[in-house]
């Protein structure tokens, strides 16, 4: 007997800042699947089981067009427009694949790990920002978007001296309110400026090539359109993930002062640390895609149409996958989570943002072993309407 229709949850509980909403947790502990309603009558499903979650992810009768989908959170006038040219998050097979093969080569493992040494660079260049300073200080723009944002500038070819520009951009794509039409416009108008911004970068790719990713792509087949939606979604997306995980996942460790001692006392516990952080706080905590045909699922007929919300924050802690769920243990090890997502849309990026977060939260641990938050837990601003989860701010001291 199919379950009665459900909204999305989408409000935390106050005090709990790394879980998430309790009505969705609740709601996935009595099915994996659970059929949704939309604001605008559509009729679709929740998916907050991992194993689910990770079945939809892979399979190609599920599509990640963003025309075809339902909002959970906004009713629509209309449709959603097509991905832009060189969006590829937005697209399926074949267009999608031939994006991707043009970067995959860029982001290898052996490519990030050789950006390691510039990464600790950049790390302990702010590190000593921090200390000349003094606390308190906010972390998240004095070392967790700095970091992120000037690696992206060097492998793209970004003037870093632009940062402030294109960080707010960024910042407002995936931080504005995702329920209301006025969070979604601002959103809109960001994603312009930082698309007309890069558009005048390829035109100075084309004439002036430099020894990064973008002169790379330039001098291919790549129309300027298409160079312009690859090189802001990298931009943006490179940028703005990983400054939430470093400033969310250095809140989630001052808040559990056990793993953040553990951190500082085994620098070796580094890895496993970070794909517990991505497991255990899941800063993109919502994703959707679209049945193309009748797909049987975890017992359901998906019809043709219907959307289906992947709960990926549900998905990394369902008890099913993992014991002790909504325990933060560093100690965890590999445990397949999902916070880079899944399939032929795995997070192009993960590569590098695993390197940046391998450097700088033990960094951060080693110089300042006491730090400590400069405001009261629960008066840290949390972007929870936004498309990536995270802080606004992050005063500290030590």
């Amino acid at each position: 007997m199919t379950k009665p229709a459900v909204e999305l949850p989408i409000e935390r509980t106050p005090g709990c800042p790394f879980d998430p909403p309790a009505e969705l947790t609740r709601i996935g502990a009595e099915a994996p699947m659970t059929p949704l309603i939309f604001p605008d009558g559509h009729e679709g499903w929740l998916a907050t089981g991992h194993a689910t979650v990770r079945a939809v992810l892979a399979d190609p009768r599920f599509s990640a067009r963003s025309e075809l989908m339902h909002s959970p959170t906004l009713e629509y006038e209309g449709v959603a427009p097509p991905a832009d040219p060189g969006v590829f998050l937005g697209m399926d097979a074949p267009e999608h694949i031939r994006y991707r093969k043009l970067l995959t080569g860029k982001f290898t493992v052996r490519r990030m790990t050789q950006l390691t040494e510039r990464i600790e660079q950049v790390t302990a260049e702010h590190l000593d920002i921090m200390e000349r300073h003094g606390g308190p200080i906010d972390l998240v723009t004095v070392f967790a978007q700095p970091i992120p944002a000037t690696v992206i500038c060097e492998l793209l070819g970004v003037p870093y001296e632009d940062r402030e520009r294109f960080q707010h951009d960024a910042a407002t794509i995936f931080g504005a309110d995702t329920t209301t039409p006025e969070g979604q416009y601002e959103g809109l108008k960001a994603y312009e400026a930082l698309m007309a911004y890069v558009r005048g970068l390829v035109a100075d790719k084309r004439t002036e090539p430099t020894d990064d990713i973008l002169s790379d792509l330039a001098g291919g087949d790549l129309t300027d359109d298409e160079l312009t939606g690859i090189g802001g979604l990298l931009l943006a997306a490179g940028l703005d993930t990983t400054t939430n995980m470093i400033a969310l996942g250095t809140f989630a460790l001052l808040r559990h002062p056990d793993q953040w001692a553990a951190l500082h006392a085994e620098p070796d516990l580094v890895n496993p640390a970070v794909e517990e952080l991505m497991r255990y706080l899941t800063v993109v905590s919502v994703l959707a895609r679209v049945a193309l045909e009748d797909v049987e699922l975890d017992g359901h007929l998906v019809k043709a149409g219907s959307t289906v919300v992947l709960a990926m924050a549900a998905a990394n802690r369902d008890p099913a996958k993992f014991a002790d769920p909504h325990t933060l243990d560093l100690r965890r090890g590999p445990a397949g989570h999902v916070g880079f997502g899944h399939g032929p849309h795995q997070c192009l990026g993960q590569q590098l943002a695993r390197m940046e977060m391998r450097v700088a939260f033990p960094a951060l641990a080693a110089r300042f072993p006491g730090l400590r938050l400069a405001i009261p837990a629960d008066d840290a601003p949390l972007r929870e309407k936004a498309s990536i989860y995270g802080v606004t701010e992050l005063p500290v001291t030590w």
